[in-house]
């Protein structure tokens, strides 16, 4: 038994369990949720980044981060099916990093916005963040990625990546990201349409809302 702690909102933590439910993993894996606001507790026992996903194994080993925890999954189901074994293991890794800067600056832009009045708000640093998540949706929206269906496999570890990334900024920023990039609104569309694992890991909040 793997342990998986996450919290319901995180993109990292929902890259984790999209890629157990597509590696038919569900099983293996079962998910705890964490407190990851708490100042104290058991996941800063576990993880001294207090972060997640982490997971807890049978042998005692602790993993994180998101990538490594996606490495570690794929490897229990065999290997080569998230994480390419062949030459485009690379560039998938590299857009896997991409995907996952989009969640990483908009988390960013939120910290500031929700931990100071908006008097306070320091706007250089919101606006750099937004221009890396802007600047992000684009290199994707102008260069696509396949959807699952496309290669006929699995989703990849950056298919999953991007979808959880735009899935945050639907939850954390109203899906402003749709305006302005129609063909991966597309894209979204398709992933979510051929990937049941992503409306199954939905956060309570984007339930509420439809």
């Amino acid at each position: 038994m793997v342990i998986l702690r996450t919290s319901p909102t995180s993109p990292y933590g929902r890259k984790a369990r999209i890629a157990a439910a597509v590696l038919g993993l569900q099983e293996l894996v079962k998910v705890d949720w964490a407190d990851t606001r708490a100042s104290e507790g058991s996941l800063y026992e576990q993880n001294p980044l207090a972060k997640v996903p982490t997971l807890l194994l049978e042998n005692g080993d602790i993993v994180y981060d998101s990538r490594v925890a996606l490495e570690l999954l794929d490897t229990l189901a065999g290997g080569g099916k998230i994480i390419p074994a062949d030459d485009t293991r690379i560039s998938i890794l590299t857009k896997q990093a991409m995907a996952d800067g989009i969640s990483d600056a908009a988390i960013q832009a939120q910290i500031e916005t929700r931990n100071h009045p908006e008097e306070h708000w320091n706007r250089t640093w919101i606006d750099r963040q937004q221009g890396k998540v802007d600047r992000t949706l684009k290199a994707f929206n102008d260069h696509p990625l396949p959807t699952p269906a496309e290669t006929n496999v699995i989703p990849d570890c950056a298919q999953i990546a991007l979808a959880c990334s735009l899935g945050y900024l639907d939850l954390r920023a109203n899906g402003d990201w749709r305006q302005n990039n129609p063909q991966l609104v597309r894209w979204h569309e398709a992933f979510v349409a051929q990937v049941p694992a992503y409306n199954e890991t939905q956060a309570p909040e984007m339930l509420e809302r439809s």
